[in-house]
């Protein structure tokens, strides 16, 4: 578990998979998730969250349900990790949108991957059309590299994505 001002972030587990669902049936959440699939599949859900715990123990990557007033209102993670290096992704409900919870529970988690699991850099990428997550990842310090165009399942379409990189070095808490 990860305190921080506003929020907790434990471990997601199985049991988490309905308030996914919930979550990512909202559109405007989901259109910016790449690879998501809008409406989202029950099954396909339930089967992605069961699998978090073995992805853990096997170090391929760290997921947690951030919760808020006892709440879970969204997913922060570090997944796709070799060499060092790891991928920074997070999501929020709609509700939770402005209050800065996205900054606070990324932050941590760049904390996390730096501190707890040692990784020397950090990825992460958003849709061009999402200026507010390339504010949190300027805010943490994370340089614009390049972009590209990638398919994103949800919106089933190719969109021009904005990829980011932050070192231990370069961030600064």
């Amino acid at each position: 578990m990860i305190t921080t001002k506003h929020l907790n972030l434990r471990p997601s587990t199985a049991a988490d998979a309905q308030r996914a669902f919930e979550i990512q049936s909202d559109w405007d959440v989901t259109r910016m998730l790449r690879m998501a699939s809008f409406p989202p599949d029950r099954a396909e859900v339930e089967g992605w969250f069961a699998d978090h715990p073995r992805e853990w123990v096997a170090g391929e990557a760290y997921r947690f349900a951030v919760e808020h007033e006892g709440r879970m209102i969204g997913l922060v993670d570090i997944d796709e990790i070799a060499g060092g290096e790891g991928e920074l992704g997070y999501w929020f409900e709609r509700t939770a949108w402005g209050q800065g919870f996205a900054s606070e529970a990324a932050r941590a988690m760049v904390r996390f991957a730096f501190t707890e699991l040692e990784l020397s850099a950090l990825r992460s990428a958003h849709a061009a059309d999402n200026a507010v997550s390339g504010r949190v990842l300027a805010g943490l310090g994370f340089r614009l590299l390049d972009k590209v165009e990638r398919h994103s399942r949800s919106r089933g379409e190719t969109v021009l994505q904005c990829r980011y990189r932050l070192t231990r070095d370069e961030f600064v808490e």
